[in-house]
C-alpha cells in the first residue's frame, strides 16, 4: 500500500499545477482586473486634481493616466512582467505557503482567510454532524420498515426539505422566528452576541449555539435527503443478498444479522466519503446562507475576491483547497481498505 500513496501523492503534483495554470491563464483574459480597476477609481476622481493617497501622485486630471505612471501601477501589481514568469514566481512563493496580499482587503492572504475560517467551520462541522448523526440512523430505521406508513412520511418529508432551497428556507425561519413577522427568539447577525467577552463560560456556549440554530438549520435540512436515501438504498440492498438470508435460516437474532452483518458491508459507501466530507466541512462557505444571516465567512469572501479580482486571495485559496481536496480524495480512498478488507491496492502497485 505505501507503493500507491506514494504514486498518487507524485500524481497530486501535476494535477496542482493543472489546476493553478488553468485558473492562471482564465484570469489573463477576465476584463476589468485590478489595474484597470485602480486606473478607474484614480481617473474617476473628477477634474479636482486631487492626489489619491498611497498612489504616489499617479493622478493627472482630466488627462488620465500616461505611459510612465501605467507603467508604475503595473508594476505595484506585478504585472510589469510576463504571465510566464509571474506564474512561476508565484508557484514557487505557494510552495512556500507564501500567499501574498490581498489587493481588496490590503492583508495577508493567510491572516484574511483565518478570519472567516471560524464562520465556515461553525456552519460546516454542526452540518455535518448532524447529518451523519441524524441520515444513518434514519436511513437504517426506513430500510428496516421499506414500504410501511413511517418509510412514506419519513420520504416525503425529506424530500420536500430538499426540494426547498437553503435561501428560501433561510428567509422562512427569519420571517417565523427572527422577528420578521411572527416571533422575536432567534438573533440574526454573527456568531455570538456584542457582549459574548462579559459573559460566563455556560453562557458563552449557550449563546454560541443560540446564534447557530437558523443557519445551521437552513444548511442542513437541504442536505438530509441524499445521505439518508443512500443509507436506505445501501441497507436494503444488502439486507436482500444470500448470506443474510443464510443468517436468518440459522436463528440468528434481527438485531445480530443487521448490526454484525448488514451494517459492515452496508456502511462502506458511506463511511469512505466521511473523511472527504469531514474536511471541507472545515472550509467551504455558503455565499447565500452567509448574506442572509449577516455571516462573513468562506462563502462571502470567495465572492468578493472573484468580483473584485483580487487575484491573490482568489489564486492563493484555490491552490490551497485543491491541495486540501487531493489529500481528501486519498483518505476516502484508504477507507475502502480500512472498512473492507476485501480491496486491496496491491495489485496497482
Amino acid at each position: 500500500m505505501s507503493l500507491y500513496i506514494l504514486k498518487r501523492i507524485i500524481l497530486m503534483i501535476p494535477t496542482l499545477f493543472g489546476v493553478m495554470l488553468i485558473t492562471f491563464i482564465v484570469t489573463q483574459f477576465v476584463p476589468g482586473g485590478p489595474v484597470e480597476q485602480m486606473m478607474a477609481e484614480i481617473e474617476g476622481r473628477g477634474p479636482a486634481g486631487e492626489a489619491a493617497s498611497g498612489t504616489g501622485g499617479l493622478y493627472r486630471g482630466d488627462r488620465g493616466l500616461d505611459r510612465e505612471r501605467l507603467e508604475q501601477l503595473k508594476k505595484l501589481y506585478g504585472f510589469d512582467k510576463p504571465p510566464a514568469q509571474r506564474f512561476m514566481t508565484m508557484m514557487g512563493n505557494y510552495l512556500v505557503f507564501d500567499f501574498g496580499d490581498s489587493y481588496y482587503h490590503h492583508r495577508s492572504v493567510v491572516d484574511l482567510v483565518i478570519s472567516k475560517l471560524p464562520v465556515s467551520m461553525s456552519l460546516g462541522l454542526w452540518t455535518f454532524f448532524i447529518v451523519y448523526l441524524t441520515c444513518i440512523p434514519l436511513g437504517i430505521a426506513k430500510a428496516v420498515r421499506d414500504g410501511t406508513r413511517f418509510d412514506v412520511v419519513s420520504s416525503t418529508i425529506i424530500l420536500v426539505g430538499y426540494a426547498i432551497p437553503g435561501f428560501v428556507l433561510g428567509i422562512v425561519l427569519i420571517v417565523l422566528f427572527g422577528g420578521g413577522s411572527f416571533w422575536n427568539i432567534f438573533p440574526l447577525r454573527g456568531l455570538v452576541s456584542d457582549n459574548w467577552s462579559e459573559m460566563s463560560l455556560v453562557a458563552k456556549v449557550l449563546d454560541y449555539l443560540w446564534h447557530m440554530v437558523l443557519p445551521v438549520t437552513a444548511s442542513t435540512v437541504g442536505s438530509l435527503a441524499v445521505m439518508t436515501l443512500l443509507t436506505k438504498n445501501s441497507f436494503l440492498e444488502e439486507i436482500r443478498k444470500q448470506y443474510v438470508m443464510t443468517a436468518r435460516a440459522k436463528g440468528l437474532p434481527e438485531k445480530q444479522v443487521l448490526y454484525k452483518h448488514v451494517f459492515r458491508n452496508a456502511i462502506i459507501p458511506i463511511i469512505t466519503g466521511f473523511p472527504g466530507t469531514f474536511i471541507a466541512s472545515f472550509f467551504t462557505g455558503s455565499l447565500l446562507i452567509e448574506t442572509i444571516f449577516s455571516l462573513d465567512g468562506m462563502g462571502l469572501l470567495a465572492f468578493e475576491s472573484v468580483m473584485n479580482r483580487d487575484y491573490p486571495v482568489v489564486l492563493g485559496t484555490l491552490y490551497f483547497f485543491t491541495i486540501i481536496g487531493l489529500v481528501s480524495r486519498l483518505l476516502s480512498d484508504l477507507c475502502y481498505v480500512l472498512v473492507d478488507p476485501r480491496i486491496s491496492f496491491e495489485r496497482l502497485e
